[in-house]
């Protein structure tokens, strides 16, 4: 079958619920606000979704460019069972078109066989757990375009006691988003600038729909963190991250973590520079400085950056060296052991001990 031909006879192809049809004819993807208008046989901005027999559907149901275990710290999530691993996996395709893809070879794939891989939600479950994945991520590219695949395996882990966890830009309509994340138990959003003017001009959506996506997450019960990667004369001001974490202290709280992260050469913008070290500590002091308590740099080697400290006794209750955790001190419900500080996330044990080992996984159905 050809990459662009859509038939509800591949198995790998399912029906899906949030569209509409127009009056003119064509039909209405509404998982995103990119709201494609299709007609028949056209494929989304995502190119995963569709229309085929007068509806809109998933292509890459059950489908993958590929399986890894990672660790949790990666995602990065600092805060969501400390040390322990994921199963990740994404699909082929994104709903965003940032010219910045540090994914780009998966994120804007066109071509069906970078979905080298295969597993049904269940398969998935059973491997997470004889892998001792403590859960599974949807990441790479976003889980938004392929979110019937994702719930559905979500539902599957949770049936074994494995945790989902969602990677996402967060660009999303409401009443989709709403049951998306029904099924998700943490989630990291890439906010990627603070200006509206780098959100249409660079990543060709809008910075308002994330915004409500972190202020939704607010109220639920999903815990979740925030990544913004920061790229050299784009989103790297002291005035923009100022604005940005002026708005999560008074929108989201003061105990969100947020991941800075450094930027490096890819796809249409390889003559920007590497992001210095030197702007991601600046960032992570202002960010201190403006009320947020949990502040951590990515993509560079800082320890200070990537530890965690109480703010009760000002003490440091994880250390880590890269995703490597080599001083604890929390309890199993997350409390400091010195104070008795509770910190904020997702505790239920010991620390695992993954550490930085990256390990491919092969599947099948």
């Amino acid at each position: 079958m050809a990459a662009d031909t859509l038939s509800l006879s591949d198995p790998y192809t399912v029906a899906t619920s949030y569209w509409h049809r127009l009056d003119d004819g064509r039909i209405q993807c509404d998982v995103c606000p990119r709201a494609c208008k299709l007609r028949e046989g056209q494929r989304g901005l995502c190119f995963v979704r569709g229309r085929v027999d007068d509806q809109v559907v998933l292509a890459s149901y059950g489908r993958s460019s590929g399986f890894c275990i990672d660790p949790i710290e990666k995602k990065p999530l600092n805060h969501f069972l400390p040390g322990s691993s994921v199963l990740s996996f994404g699909t082929a395709g994104c709903n965003l078109a940032c010219r910045f893809c540090q994914n780009w070879d998966i994120s804007k794939s066109r071509e069906i066989d970078t979905l080298s891989s295969a597993a049904s939600p269940s398969i998935l479950a059973e491997t997470a757990e004889r892998l001792g994945c403590r859960s599974i991520a949807f990441t790479y590219n976003d889980p938004v375009i392929f979110m019937e695949y994702a719930m559905d395996v979500a539902d599957a882990c949770r049936e074994r006691g494995i945790k989902a966890v969602a990677v996402s830009a967060g660009y999303m309509k409401p009443a989709p988003r709403a049951e998306f994340y029904r099924h998700m138990d943490a989630a990291n959003i890439d906010l990627k600038a603070f200006t509206e003017s780098f959100y249409q001009k660079i990543t060709f959506s809008k910075l308002p729909v994330v915004l409500e996506t972190l202020e939704y997450l607010r109220d639920t019960d999903v815990w979740f963190e925030i990544t913004t990667l920061l790229i050299p004369g784009h989103n790297d001001s002291d005035a923009e991250i100022t604005d940005e974490c002026e708005w999560l202290v008074s929108h989201v709280g003061p105990d969100v973590p947020l991941h800075f992260t450094a930027f490096h050469p890819d796809f249409k913008m390889r003559d920007v520079p590497h992001t210095p070290p030197e702007t991601l500590s600046r960032a992570r002091r202002i960010a201190r400085e403006h009320g947020l308590r949990y502040v951590y740099t990515g993509n560079v080697h800082d320890p200070a950056g990537q530890t965690t400290t109480c703010p009760g006794c000002d003490r440091p209750v994880i250390v880590r060296d890269w995703y490597v955790i080599s001083d604890y001190r929390l309890t199993d419900d997350g409390r400091c052991d010195h104070c008795g500080t509770s910190l904020p996330g997702r505790y239920d044990g010991p620390v695992g001990s993954w550490g930085a080992r990256r390990v491919p996984v092969r599947l099948g159905m």
